[in-house]
Parts: C-alpha cells; sequence; structure tokens
C-alpha cells in the first residue's frame, strides 16, 4: 500500500474503532450531567450487542436488532434510574450490579438461544452503503466499509452538542446536574430530568453495543465489548461532559486501537499483547488527569432528596 492508502486505512479504522465509544459517551454524557453516576454503562453495551444479534436472528432484519438493543438499554437504564433517584441507592454499586448481571444473563441466553456457550451463530448484519464519496480518490478509500452507524453517531454528537447547549431542555439537564435544589425552587422537575436522562444513556448505549455487533462482526461472543463501556468514560471524563469533547477523545482512544491493528497487519515485531495495551493505557493516563483536569457537575453521583432540609 502507499503513503495515502495507509493514511486512508488509519482513518477508516479509526473511525470505526471509536463509533461504539461515541454512543457510550454521549450516554454518559447525558446521565452524569444530570447528576446520575452510570458506569453501567459496559453492561448496558453488552445487553444491546446481544439483543440486536437475538432480534435479527428471530426476525432477519438486524434494524430490527438495532430497535431492540436500544429498547434493551432503555430498560436496564430505566431499572438504573429507578434504584439510584427513587430509592437513592449508591449509583456506582448498582452500575456494577448491572455490569455483573448483564454479564451473566447473555451468557445464559446464549445457551437457551443457540444451544452453544460462548458465542452466537452468524445473523445478518448492516452493510455499509455506497456513497458519491466512495468514488472521490483518498475520500473513497476511506468511506468504503463504513456502516452507517458511523454516519449516525456523527449525526447524534451534532444533535447532543445542540440539546444540551442549545435548549432550554440542556440548560434544565445541566441546573439539575449543577444545583438539583435550586433547579427544584424554580419549578424544574429534578426526577424527571434524570429519568430521562438516565433512560436516554441506555438508549445510545445500547445502539453502541449494536454497532458491535450487527455493525462489525455480525454476531455476539462473551466478553466482545472488552470494557468499552469504561473506555466510554473515560473518553466523557477527558471531554470534560460535552459530546463534542467526548467524541474526540474517542477518535483518540480509536486511533490507538486502530494503530496497533495496523502494526499487526504490517508484521511489526511487537508483542501483540502490547499492541492491544494501548487504548487501555490511554485510559488509564486520561483517568490519571495527565492530560488535563476535568470538573464534574458539582451533584454528579449526589442523590437528590426534595424533602431533605
Amino acid at each position: 500500500m502507499d503513503f495515502l492508502t495507509n493514511i486512508a486505512f488509519l482513518i477508516s479504522s479509526t473511525l470505526r474503532s471509536a463509533t461504539p465509544l461515541i454512543y457510550a459517551a454521549l450516554g454518559g454524557t447525558f446521565s452524569e450531567s444530570s447528576g446520575v453516576t452510570n458506569i453501567g454503562l459496559e453492561g448496558i453495551m453488552i445487553t444491546g450487542a446481544f439483543t440486536s444479534v437475538a432480534v435479527s436472528h428471530y426476525t432477519g432484519s438486524p434494524w430490527l436488532g438495532v430497535l431492540g438493543a436500544a429498547a434493551s438499554g432503555m430498560l436496564i437504564a430505566g431499572l438504573h434510574a429507578f434504584l439510584s433517584i427513587r430509592y437513592k441507592a449508591d449509583q456506582v454499586i448498582s452500575g456494577v450490579a448491572i455490569n455483573l448481571l448483564s454479564g451473566s444473563l447473555t451468557a445464559f441466553l446464549i445457551n437457551v438461544i443457540w444451544g452453544q456457550p460462548g458465542q452466537s451463530n452468524p445473523v445478518n448484519g448492516i452493510a455499509s452503503f455506497p456513497t458519491f464519496l466512495d468514488n472521490i480518490p483518498f475520500i473513497g478509500n476511506i468511506t468504503k466499509g463504513i456502516t452507517p452507524f458511523v454516519y449516525i453517531a456523527l449525526i447524534f454528537v451534532y444533535i447532543s452538542h445542540f440539546v444540551l447547549f442549545k435548549t432550554p431542555f440542556g440548560l434544565r439537564v445541566r441546573a439539575v446536574g449543577e444545583h438539583p435544589r435550586a433547579a427544584d425552587t424554580v419549578g424544574i422537575n429534578v426526577y424527571k430530568i434524570r429519568y430521562i436522562c438516565v433512560i436516554l444513556s441506555g438508549l445510545l448505549a445500547g445502539i453502541g453495543g449494536a454497532s458491535l455487533s450487527v455493525g462489525m462482526v455480525n454476531g455476539y461472543r462473551d466478553g466482545m465489548t472488552a470494557g468499552r463501556g469504561f473506555i466510554a468514560l473515560a473518553a466523557m471524563i477527558f471531554g470534560k461532559w460535552k459530546p463534542v469533547g467526548a467524541m474526540m477523545a474517542c477518535f483518540l482512544f480509536g486511533f490507538t486501537d486502530a494503530v496497533q491493528v495496523f502494526l499487526q497487519t504490517w508484521g511489526v515485531k511487537i508483542d501483540t499483547s502490547l499492541l492491544v495495551m494501548t487504548p487501555y493505557i490511554v485510559t488509564i493516563l486520561a483517568l490519571a488527569g495527565f492530560i488535563g483536569k476535568s470538573t464534574a457537575p458539582a451533584a454528579d453521583g449526589v442523590p437528590y432528596d426534595k424533602d431533605e432540609k
């Protein structure tokens, strides 16, 4: 491959690797902007990945699978919201429980549906579609093989930014996340806003899981999310709880993943395990604060009690 082809390969791989992270990071941004910590994104992605494959298996339609993934994500996030908002449960523990439950439940259901442990049978996936860009030199090398999930993720980034920073609803979300009691005193329903944002986080993370299963490999296997929900949380923090910032952080993580794939493709003599570790090392650096200090919404992770004096 010549130089430009290599660059196009890296850009295309970065877009594909970053896409599941973008969905989950946007979901985390909505949830935590409203003051609810959601470390259950990993579990929600697992559920979304599994549900999309299961629905595609029974219906033959991967797009119905995506809807199923979104619905399952909303259902699990609704459970997290109910425990965190209604019963003021510890949000971290609730998220951990969701992660553990999702992994166990999907492992059980694989056996029930396909009669084998570990992975599903292949299903219909969502293929890339040709666009006018494919005929443009260099650009075409990037867009060929890109699924609609990538374009939809970029659209969601714009919509999320507009909603959070350009609409009255977004202003209420940020007010609830920063000072819920003050927001309550001016008539904002804190509970309602938090429920909406947490359930929205489930919708987005569920689609992120579907982008892995029916968008990349056309099947499901245990552990296929490989910690992407946690990486998305790191991207959200790195991006300072803003949609565009989170997207840029996801591109960074996607790029490190693309580089390790590129080096393996070229047979560079570096231990494969070390190369695969690269995105996670970047995640640790981001969480450790080596790449700039981030300040969370003031009420993030703090349950709100309207009757508390």
